[in-house]
């Protein structure tokens, strides 16, 4: 479940153009996305070039060319945002008639392109689940669409009865599991703060009657708050009886899934959210520490002293790091990179341009420059 290990762009200055101020281009952003001037256009049909397949699977090719849940609900969920049906519906039905096989609505976590098994595991991945269940909300709402919302409900009900538990700590809160079997051990149940997104949880929840999912994401925003105090959240967790430690045997640094963490809280809305302070401090304090070559960003660093560990050249961890830089600080435009796929795997990819839409719909002050 530990799943990490434009041939063309879109100029800065032409995007902040297309941008309008303040709170009017956030309430207008959603329209603004799904119509005729989208300003995401040219990195969206980058973006199906490089990774959507004509068959409608979406290949992370240093996973061995798979697709996963993560995958294809990423995909659905932007899709679904741009007013691509087009798109929306080759993913739809490829991830139906691959990864929904299990005995519930929710979805296998990783198909693989050869090998005598193409879905070796019909376990689930939450994140994949939800990121899938809010697309298919997206586009119900804007279509009147009650299939595609009766399938978000089913989802949302069997990802709240198989994925959301209660804390074992006896704080209350209500935790999001990241899949229905393998995380409950013997210590405590393991987490992955990066398979929270707020919005996302709470907008299926509004859809879907699933109210347990907004109390989970507000549950989630109160332990990653928590965590924060102490430092930078870390990849994965574990919750027990005496509170919140290291998950042992998986990564406890701040990686390669936590980058995910302050990009969802800033496109959730909660920019001043400590998880975001921290993490803003720690890439400032990388910028001007001297440590980074040119052309690399920090990407894996560790929890208690914000030290880069690892740093990528691909340029979609370095839009992660300028948005939640400027939404942190309050301040207008930020230095978020030219968008392209090309030299840059799915996942960066990825992380760039939701970076992008995160920005228009939530973050607007923060225009590239």
């Amino acid at each position: 479940m530990n799943r990490r290990s434009l041939m063309g762009g879109i100029a800065a200055s032409g995007l902040a153009a297309s941008l309008l101020p303040g709170l009017a281009r956030a309430q207008q952003g959603t329209a603004a996305l799904s119509g005729p001037r989208n300003p995401l256009a040219a990195p969206w049909s980058a973006w199906k070039a490089a990774f959507l397949d004509e068959s409608g699977r979406v290949i992370d090719k240093l996973q061995q060319g798979a697709s996963h849940s993560e995958s294809q609900g990423y995909g659905l969920l932007m899709a679904a945002t741009f007013g691509d049906a087009a798109a929306f519906d080759l993913i739809h039905d490829w991830t139906e008639r691959n990864l929904a096989i299990r005995s519930d609505a929710l979805l296998a976590w990783r198909w693989l392109p050869s090998g005598s098994g193409r879905v070796p595991d019909r376990n689930n991945a939450a994140d994949g689940d939800l990121f899938y269940a809010w697309g298919l909300v997206i586009r119900a709402q804007r279509e009147q669409r009650a299939d595609l919302l009766d399938r978000a409900s089913a989802i949302a009900a069997d990802l709240v009865s198989t994925c959301v538990v209660a804390a074992p700590d006896g704080s209350g809160r209500m935790l999001l599991t990241p899949a229905a079997e393998g995380f409950d051990r013997e210590g405590g149940q393991i987490i992955n703060p990066s398979y929270y997104m707020p919005l996302a949880m709470r907008e299926v929840a509004r859809a879907t009657g699933q109210s347990a999912l907004a109390t989970c994401a507000t549950d989630g925003e109160a332990l990653m708050a928590e965590i924060a105090a102490g430092g930078l959240v870390p990849d994965w967790v574990q919750i027990g009886p005496g509170g919140t430690g290291p998950a042992e045997g998986m990564s406890g640094r701040n990686g390669y899934e936590a980058v995910r963490v302050p990009l969802f809280l800033c496109w959730s809305g909660s920019a001043s959210h400590p998880a975001v302070a921290r993490q803003a401090q720690a890439y400032r304090e990388a910028e001007t520490g001297g440590g980074l070559s040119l052309g690399q960003y920090p990407i894996v660093m560790d929890t208690d002293t914000g030290k880069v560990i690892e740093t990528s050249a691909d340029v979609g961890y370095g839009a992660v790091a300028a948005l939640v830089q400027c939404a942190e600080s309050n301040r207008s435009g930020a230095p978020i990179p030219l968008y392209r796929t090309a030299n840059q795997p799915y996942y960066p990819a990825t992380l760039h341009l939701m970076t992008l839409i995160a920005q228009i719909l939530s973050v607007p002050e923060c225009v590239p420059i």
